[in-house]
């Protein structure tokens, strides 16, 4: 059980088309992080953030993918740095900055249990696939590639960032949440066969039936598993300030839901919260809903 929170900010702002979620970690420290994960009898560690150079500072080189050696440049700093948490015994919090981040936390995750002999799983929520390579994305923003890198699809540098390819095995993997998929990308969802629960789905079945189903997979035969939480899977009236909003996602129970079942699990190695934008925000609402979501990871309850 985790007894020790290490947090890393990531304020990553080279992945996405619209400025903004660099400021996200500061966002979620304003919204009371630390006195909240303290109240749970926790250890708390913040361990800064690490270092992500600005848009304004670069040129984009590749327009297939926008701004890809920095973000594999910030993505190995960010591995290291997990991956002394984990080596520490503490349980690594990554709060973001865009999803473009996942890259370096699931590649130190990955790695580090690699070398013990066991493979990870990971959930990933969201309203996007996230499953777009340089051949397929209409933008060319690596925000929109992280989870088809994790599973050894796209651009060679970031797939090659761990000590495993790919990170993540496709049947140890589902993402929840999905309602909005650019059309190559439902290609290559259906062609990696990844599992994917759409908003359908969660309609049809219930949260709590989806994250039953989704947690048999990623914990089937893994040490554990990597939750990886983009606030625009929940609802724009729940989580308004993201740089991509899709109207109906989960509500505010569902998205609690979520971090209860995980939480529950007791399989949790390691969670990151994504794309929050305060610049889109409404008097920090979305920073303090993540904190709350957080909270709900790490174990807290109404009774």
């Amino acid at each position: 059980m985790v007894r020790k929170v290490a947090v890393l900010g990531v304020p990553m702002d080279l992945g996405g088309g619209r400025r903004g979620v660099d400021t996200g970690p500061s966002a979620m420290r304003i919204a009371g992080l630390e006195e909240g994960i303290r109240r749970l009898g926790l250890e708390y560690e913040d361990r800064g953030n690490v270092s992500v150079p600005q848009p304004e500072s670069r040129v984009p080189k590749d327009p297939r993918a926008h701004f890809l050696n920095e973000i594999v440049n910030a993505c190995r700093r960010l591995r290291a740095r997990v991956e002394r948490v984990l080596e520490e015994g503490a349980f690594p919090l990554v709060i973001g900055g865009d999803h473009s981040i996942a890259i370096g936390t699931v590649a130190a995750l990955s790695s580090h249990y690699h070398r013990r002999g066991q493979k990870i799983g990971l959930l990933w929520f969201d309203a996007h696939g996230d499953m777009n390579t340089p051949e397929t994305s209409p933008t060319g923003n690596i925000h929109g590639m992280p989870c088809a890198v994790c599973l050894g699809r796209g651009a060679p540098e970031l797939v090659q960032l761990g000590e495993r390819t790919p990170m993540v095995d496709v049947d140890k993997a589902a993402i929840v949440g999905v309602r909005d998929l650019d059309r190559s990308e439902r290609k290559e969802i259906l062609d990696a066969g990844v599992k994917v629960f759409t908003m359908r789905d969660i309609d049809m079945l219930g949260m709590s039936e989806v994250m039953r189903r989704a947690l048999a997979i990623v914990t089937d035969g893994t040490a554990g598993f990597h939750l990886s939480f983009d606030l625009d899977g929940t609802d724009p009236s729940v989580a308004p300030g993201v740089g991509t909003p899709v109207p109906g996602g989960t509500d505010f129970r569902e998205s609690h839901l979520v971090m209860e079942h995980a939480y529950e699990s007791e399989r949790l190695l390691g969670l990151e919260m994504t794309e929050i934008n305060p610049i889109l925000d409404e008097r920090n609402k979305t920073a303090e809903v993540a904190v709350q979501l957080v909270l709900s990871a790490m174990g807290k309850r109404i009774l």
